[in-house]
């Protein structure tokens, strides 16, 4: 089937899972099922509005970081209120067009806040996200909740906080915290909730805590990831007993990216050259950071596949990509045989891949498939050299310039 694919499609080429996303949801449902409880996919994970639709159908609401990701999720199907709007370092007019769109805002700045109170009072709700200064995450590009992060606002300025809020009346019915990605310890979920819930107790008029995602999956064969079982159980508990104290059941949300798609996602390339030097056999596929830049960018593994020659002899590779850079896929990394022409799957290419994926080295970008109920639909077409100047202006040197 693969071979298919790619004859029909062009190598290298997404595919993405269906069934595993409805899979990774219902687990995240049953696991939170004791609680109140919504799921907003992160939708900057994978950026296809196809899979964002299906996500939808799911029961989803949306997680959006920017005032693009917005639009897109209302053309994608999604109600405003189903939005949540977290930015960061940004000015007042994204939050202001959201707020027009009717979608939620979530504000991680006290200068933003302030400006919003002076122009909105009380009404407009807002929510807040808090910086716990918890370091948590699998890499440091992806810890966003220590005292050194750009993200959110600290739970030392909480005085500060409290005088912008009562100063302007502002209604603050949510408070949000994001503290990393590939978390997995459940302690480290805990430990981050009770801060947050403390927190929550001095505003009264709440209607949802969001305590984000970062859920670790699992990228090697037997690899560990976060129990989100036992999660669900200790969670809910607690979130049950802060209920209780606080005078009324408020919303759980969830914002989980990674663990909806990456597992969906598998990325099949072509190996175009073996080249044998002095220490290394180097495998040369038809792509490389501009398409998939996650082992680059964050050293992360990714499991590879010889689909071609399933069965071939154990050898060591190295496999890299074709951009004027070091972009290696794997190193010394042990495959069936390799071969030219052999296709080769990268596991677990659902999150982060496409929705950061370029045109460096002018190279363009591969199609998207979604497999669905036993079909292939394509929902992204593979680019074509003229998409690469469809936004460029050929200026006429010897013409006059506008003015």
């Amino acid at each position: 089937m693969a071979a298919q694919l790619v004859q029909e499609h062009g190598s290298p080429l997404f595919v993405y899972d269906s069934a595993v996303i409805d899979r990774q949801y219902h687990r995240l449902r049953s696991a939170f099922k004791r609680c109140a409880t919504r799921i907003h996919f992160a939708g900057k994970s994978l950026n296809n509005i196809n899979v964002w639709r299906y996500i939808h159908e799911l029961g989803a609401g949306f997680d959006a970081v920017s005032i693009e990701e917005v639009q897109l999720a209302l053309h994608a199907g999604f109600a405003p209120q189903d939005i949540l709007f977290t930015p960061n370092s940004v000015g007042l007019a994204e939050y202001e067009e959201a707020i027009r769109l009717g979608v939620h805002i979530n504000v991680d700045n006290l200068t933003v806040l302030e400006e919003l109170g002076a122009i909105y009072g009380d009404r407009v709700p807002v929510g807040i996200r808090i910086n716990p200064h918890i370091l948590a995450g699998g890499n440091s590009k992806i810890s966003t909740g220590h005292i050194d992060s750009k993200f959110g606002i600290s739970v030392h300025q909480m005085r500060h906080l409290h005088r912008i809020v009562d100063h302007y009346n502002l209604r603050i019915d949510g408070l949000h915290m994001h503290t990393g990605s590939e978390i997995l310890d459940v302690e480290v979920f805990l430990r981050g909730a009770q801060i947050l819930l403390d927190l929550a107790l001095d505003f009264p008029h709440l209607e949802y805590v969001d305590f984000g995602s970062g859920f670790k999956v699992a990228y090697r064969p037997d690899d560990l990831e976060t129990n989100i079982e036992e999660l669900g159980e200790q969670m809910c508990d607690l979130f049950a007993n802060f209920c209780e104290e606080y005078g009324r059941e408020l919303e759980l949300i969830f914002e989980p990216g990674k663990f909806l798609v990456s597992e969906a996602g598998t990325f099949l390339t072509t190996a175009q050259v073996i080249k044998q030097t002095t220490s290394t056999v180097f495998v040369g596929v038809d792509s490389g950071l501009n398409h998939f830049i996650r082992p680059m960018f964050y050293d992360s593994y990714h499991h590879i596949e010889n689909l071609t020659n399933p069965d071939g002899k154990q050898r060591i590779y190295s496999v890299v990509g074709y951009i004027c850079e070091t972009d290696t896929f794997a190193w010394d990394r042990p495959l069936p045989e390799v071969r030219q022409g052999d296709i080769l799957a990268f596991k677990n290419a659902g999150a982060y891949v496409m929705s950061m994926a370029s045109n460096y080295n002018s190279r363009r970008l591969p199609a998207e498939v979604f497999h669905h109920n036993g079909q292939f639909h394509l929902i992204r077409r593979r680019q074509e050299v003229q998409d690469l100047l469809r936004d460029q202006i050929e200026v006429q040197w010897n013409q006059p310039a506008l003015s």
